[in-house]
């Protein structure tokens, strides 16, 4: 078994399409580091996250807006020989990618990275109420580096 790197948009996008969550890392300005699972929509380069106007999350990325936001929806497990320990891992495809978080504060852009969040979980249309919208706080990553790679891949002859 071998892992492979993909450097394909489709493929990519693919691999994130496939999450229903991702895992944002961040890290404090003493190094600490701080991860959370989130919902999330992705357009042209560009991920959208949502939460509380408020937070331990928020109180980091207001002193240190960098992130790494790892994304992997299926596992499976594989191995070369049932008696060889060592042989044994997961079949798996990740996508990784670091950029800085943009906090949006403009209503009707806003409006627009909640459709794209919801469209990552239904095609179904939305409409949010004013008092929604000025509540939530709607993160912005421009992403500035992206890797895609499967694990486990079988050895072509």
């Amino acid at each position: 078994m071998k892992t492979l790197v993909h450097v394909d948009n489709e493929q990519i996008e693919s691999v994130m399409k496939q999450c229903s969550i991702c895992f944002v890392g961040m890290a404090d300005t003493d190094g600490t580091p701080y991860v959370i699972p989130m919902n999330f929509g992705y357009k042209d380069g560009t991920l959208y996250l949502h939460s509380a106007q408020e937070g331990r999350s928020i109180s980091i990325l207001n002193r240190n807006p960098r992130v790494c936001i790892s994304f992997c929806p299926t596992t499976e497990l594989a191995y070369q020989n049932v008696e060889v320990a060592c042989s044994y891992r997961m079949r798996a495809s990740s996508v990784i990618c670091w950029g800085n978080v943009v906090f949006e504060e403009d209503y009707d852009k806003k409006v627009e990275a909640l459709d794209i969040l919801m469209k990552q979980y239904t095609d179904r249309p939305f409409t949010y109420g004013r008092p929604a919208v000025l509540n939530v706080k709607v993160w912005r990553v421009d992403i500035d580096e992206i890797t895609c790679k499967e694990f486990g891949a079988p050895y072509r002859r």
